[in-house]
């Protein structure tokens, strides 16, 4: 029911085909002179894999906690029209004042991996598996989640994790609970508990869709329950890259999100989130080798800004993230024009009672870490 209220709350429109005939030239000499007309009541986050052509207009750029964190400590702005996906700006909204209102360009613009895990699936999986752990179970959600997830595992005690402190949550985690479930993205979730010294053989995966644990051995051995969830960008780094890369460039480094899976994680000469990626290649000595295993719209701004590197992708063939190009400039302007004449389109409203408790899983978070 919690995402039929969150649908029900928001108002939903596609873009007018004009906005596809204009010129790149109109439409950001509109975005420029709209941005100066509203000031500081007006405010654009850019997540680090939005296109160039919607970045170069963002306030603020980085990954999507530390935009919905930016979002909510600016009091000024009336307006957040925020370029990323659905559940970076729930998250927004959430952490953001009555009086403020976060737009999303196109409501198109989700994410697979926060879909993967819905609530009903969740509920039943949390009933299924408190019958057979008892309330010996904390669970923890990637912040690429839908805001009923957070609100279910905030409910239940537990609290959200980024890739920047998902070791830090994980410890904390352990303190409540002998057990932890991680939604949504099971890779996250093993590669963080592995290096926290947890065997592999002690994590077991849910599977949302047949409903049932998937794990050989005693059920009582198992500490970690990873959501059989995954980021479709991340998944397609594979061993088969890296081994090329080893035969053809020796001298290359490689480093990659921990989204990507644990075999690559493991092969891989470096991994952390995308704040750490873009820290490590730009302090890295000119002249290195760099290949990077995340999102192709981050890559190839690394190698426009970093001309002094040799940098690639991990997988030559990537393609950006599909949902996270949905926002482009002319979403941009549309959602801009229509504040410029008192519309708001696509508003995004999380109902008070989804927020309540998605609210508690990210100050545990905040407080922990």
């Amino acid at each position: 029911m919690e995402l039929l209220d969150i649908l029900d709350h928001e108002k939903k429109e596609m873009m007018p085909e004009s906005y596809k005939t204009r010129t790149t030239e109109e439409m950001e000499q509109r975005v420029r002179e709209i941005k100066e007309k509203f000031g500081s009541k007006l405010y654009i986050p850019g997540h680090h894999y939005q296109k160039d052509e919607v970045i170069k207009f963002s306030d603020v750029t980085g990954d999507s906690l530390q935009l919905a964190q930016a979002a909510a400590a600016n009091k000024e702005a009336e307006f957040i029209v925020f370029c990323g996906v659905h559940f970076m700006a729930e998250t927004a909204d959430m952490l953001t004042s009555e009086s403020q209102k976060v737009v999303l360009p196109d409501m198109r613009a989700g994410c697979s991996m926060a879909d993967m895990a819905d609530i009903d699936q969740t509920d039943r999986a949390w009933e299924k598996l408190q019958q057979v752990f008892g309330d010996t179970i904390l669970p923890l959600t990637y912040v690429n989640s839908t805001a009923a997830i957070k609100a279910f595992v905030g409910k239940n005690g537990g609290a959200t994790v980024t890739s920047s402190n998902a070791e830090k949550m994980l410890k904390w985690a352990f303190t409540q609970k002998e057990r932890i479930l991680f939604l949504p993205d099971q890779h996250l979730g093993r590669n963080t508990a592995y290096d926290l010294g947890v065997p592999l053989e002690k994590m077991a995966i849910w599977n949302p869709i047949t409903n049932e644990l998937e794990y050989d051995g005693n059920v009582e051995d198992i500490i970690v329950i990873l959501w059989k969830g995954h980021c479709s960008v991340h998944e397609n780094f594979t061993v088969a890259n890296i081994d090329h890369l080893r035969k053809t460039e020796p001298d290359m480094n490689i480093i990659v999100h921990p989204e990507c899976s644990r075999e690559v994680v493991a092969l891989s000469d470096y991994s952390g989130s995308t704040k750490y990626i873009i820290e490590t290649i730009e302090a890295a000595k000119p002249g290195t080798k760099w290949a990077i295993g995340t999102e192709m719209n981050l890559v190839n701004r690394l190698i426009e800004q970093n001309k002094d590197k040799k940098i690639v992708s991990l997988n030559p063939y990537m393609c950006p993230c599909l949902t996270m190009n949905r926002i482009d400039l002319p979403h941009l302007l549309w959602a801009l024009e229509g504040l410029e004449r008192g519309e708001i389109t696509n508003q995004i409203i999380v109902p008070e009672h989804i927020t309540k408790d998605a609210v508690l899983a990210l100050d545990r978070m905040l407080e922990n870490v």
